[in-house]
């Protein structure tokens, strides 16, 4: 039978405990959300700074439909490019010190859409190289399968194994190497040791790409993420994508660069080429959060919220993942005692998602922590007692 093969796929997953299902939320307040007629405390969101329902960002929403309407009717190239769009993008590039910035529908398509245009299948001669940290989005990993471009992987934040693959690479030729990395880990919360990559790679023609969806918002004296709390040039980092959905409290994502890079994307970047521009309001209301005077106090809120969980978990024997950052993994490594977990958590009334194989490596199992600026002191409190209580002292009886 045809496409028989979906039902097979789907009953392996449920009997692996796998398988992936959604919740309805029906409503959210602060950080509370509802679900099935429960509430619960929510630490599995990326609202990092909880802008998505501020007054500034609700507010924005509301007078850009009123200039602009509800969507863009048109790709980027044919009508959909306002200057709300235009706005944005200029303020992106000055605030990151770039030449260009082009904007997408989704952090997925950007990472697609520069997998796709640089290594083409016009370029296949040019035994291309694509060399990416192991634990790199999914969204750029397929990007970099489905191009032309031989794919490698360095093991995570392995600054001395990324320097043989370069010396290899130098060794074979490749005619245009990208190395590509992310800035904060999506899930394991560290950062990469940029420093060390750039200075890697300098002796090389290689291009750094840096993936910032996760640290754009959130780091740095201004919130611009890793390129400024390293201090990187465009000359150092060539290609800088970060998202609107997290830290920004929006959606949508871009892709920073050189004049002639950012040109290239726009004549050859298919995912920006055959896609309706993302609606001016929503530029307009991304602007307007990036632009907010309260971002830098819920900045200094969310780093205070990180150091209390810290405290509080390691006071209560709890081990973490090494992060410094909003998302804070605690490893359990078995599918079904994670979802066990997250199942106990939910019955305390709090939401933490268990991400499982195959979004982490098997046997790397987590509960994915994240905090935000719109957590309190006793949020964090009540989340430790709770971890304690089913991790520790369920272990103990």
């Amino acid at each position: 039978m045809a496409f028989d093969f979906i039902a097979a796929a789907l009953a392996k997953r449920r009997n692996a405990g796998l398988l992936r299902t959604r919740h309805t939320v029906d409503s959210a307040a602060g950080p509370m959300i509802e679900i099935a007629g429960q509430h619960y405390i929510n630490f599995s969101s990326n609202d990092y700074l909880a802008m998505r329902r501020s007054s500034v960002v609700m507010q924005a929403w509301v007078d850009g439909i009123s200039e602009y309407g509800g969507g863009s009717g048109a790709s980027p190239l044919v009508t959909g490019y306002t200057n709300a769009h235009q706005a944005l993008e200029e303020y992106l590039a000055s605030e990151l010190k770039r030449d260009k910035v082009l904007l997408f529908n989704s952090g997925f398509a950007a990472n697609q859409a520069v997998c796709q245009a640089l290594f083409s299948q016009s370029n296949i001669k040019n035994n291309d190289l694509i060399i990416a940290d192991k634990i790199m989005h999914a969204s750029f990993i397929e990007g970099a399968q489905a191009s032309k471009a031989k794919l490698t992987r360095f093991k995570h934040n392995d600054i001395t194994h990324l320097q043989r693959l370069l010396n290899s690479a130098d060794k074979q030729q490749a005619q245009n190497t990208l190395v590509a990395t992310e800035g904060v880990f999506s899930m394991d919360g560290d950062e990469a040791p940029l420093g060390q990559i750039v200075a890697s790679i300098k002796q090389t023609e290689a291009w750094l790409m840096v993936d910032d969806a996760h640290g754009f918002g959130t780091l740095g004296k201004h919130g611009r993420g890793v390129i400024e709390t390293h201090n990187l040039s465009q000359q150092q980092v060539p290609i800088l994508m970060a998202t609107f959905g997290k830290a920004i409290g929006t959606a949508g994502a871009f892709v920073a660069g050189s004049h002639d890079f950012i040109d290239y994307l726009i004549n050859f970047a298919r995912h920006y080429i055959y896609s309706t521009a993302m609606p001016a309001a929503q530029a307009y209301a991304t602007l307007m959060s990036l632009q907010a005077k309260q971002s830098a106090d819920r900045r200094n809120i969310l780093v205070e919220r990180i150091q209390e969980f810290k405290f509080l978990a390691n006071k209560a024997g709890l081990t973490l993942m090494p992060s410094n950052t909003a998302i804070q993994p605690l490893l359990i490594g078995d599918a079904q005692q994670t979802l066990d977990a997250s199942e106990k958590l939910k019955a305390l009334g709090l939401w933490v998602t268990a991400i499982r194989y195959p979004t982490v490596p098997k046997h790397t199992d987590r509960l994915r922590i994240t905090l935000t600026a719109g957590h309190d002191s006793r949020d964090i409190v009540a989340l430790v007692d709770a971890l304690q209580l089913v991790l520790l002292n369920e272990k103990n009886t």
